[in-house]
């Protein structure tokens, strides 16, 4: 769940605390950039990218988890969703440096595609992995693991931790540290035995 469905938590609820920095983000570099500063409804058409170019990501990676599942296996698959995680990760946390806000939308974009993989992938995964009078407990991690993202994201969003002006770009990047933990610790997991033995015809390797 750590790199699945938490990320997509994560990422719902950290956007809600810097709101008002990344606007004054955008003013700023608008400013610099143009020579005069935006209206209010550009801000607004701005932030509103922001916060649903993720929703964009997750379709795309939802509509591809099927295909890449059956093609390179469950975990192979989540393996590979951390790369867009770490790439959005980095754009975010570069923006204020570069002076771009359109790095905010692009790492958003990635990271909802990293959201709408691994939210499906976490739940066929550990499904096919568990044995049978542990499936129903371990579908329910999905719900666990989007609930504990919502929460860590909200929490290191309070002012005493990241939520402070000086320290949104850090707060952005903050789901690289879930793909880090996944990059380490998910190849000393079993693949799905069901993709073993349908997708793979190896029998010997599923049981």
């Amino acid at each position: 769940g750590i790199g699945g469905a938490f990320q997509y938590g994560l990422q719902v609820s950290i956007v809600n605390s810097p709101a008002e920095y990344i606007k004054s983000f955008i003013c700023e570099t608008w400013l610099k950039r143009y020579g005069s500063t935006p209206s209010e409804d550009m801000i607004t058409l701005m932030w509103s990218f922001v916060v649903s170019i993720y929703s964009i990501g997750g379709l795309l990676g939802s509509l591809c988890a099927g295909y890449l599942s059956v093609r390179f296996g469950r975990k192979k698959v989540m393996l590979f969703a951390n790369i867009p995680a770490l790439l959005s990760a980095t754009l975010m946390g570069l923006s204020r440096l570069c002076g771009s806000f359109e790095m905010i939308i692009a790492g958003r974009l990635l990271s909802g595609m990293c959201g709408g993989v691994g939210l499906n992938i976490h739940l066929m995964y550990a499904g096919e992995c568990a044995p049978r009078k542990l499936r129903g407990l371990t579908a329910i991690t999905v719900s666990t693991a989007i609930a504990t993202g919502k929460f860590v994201g909200f929490s290191l969003g309070l002012r005493e931790v990241l939520g402070v002006d000086a320290l949104w770009p850090v707060l952005m990047a903050a789901n690289a540290i879930p793909a880090l933990v996944q990059l380490l610790t998910l190849p000393f997991f079993p693949d799905s035995p069901r993709y073993l033995l349908i997708d793979k015809k190896d029998k010997e390797g599923c049981i």
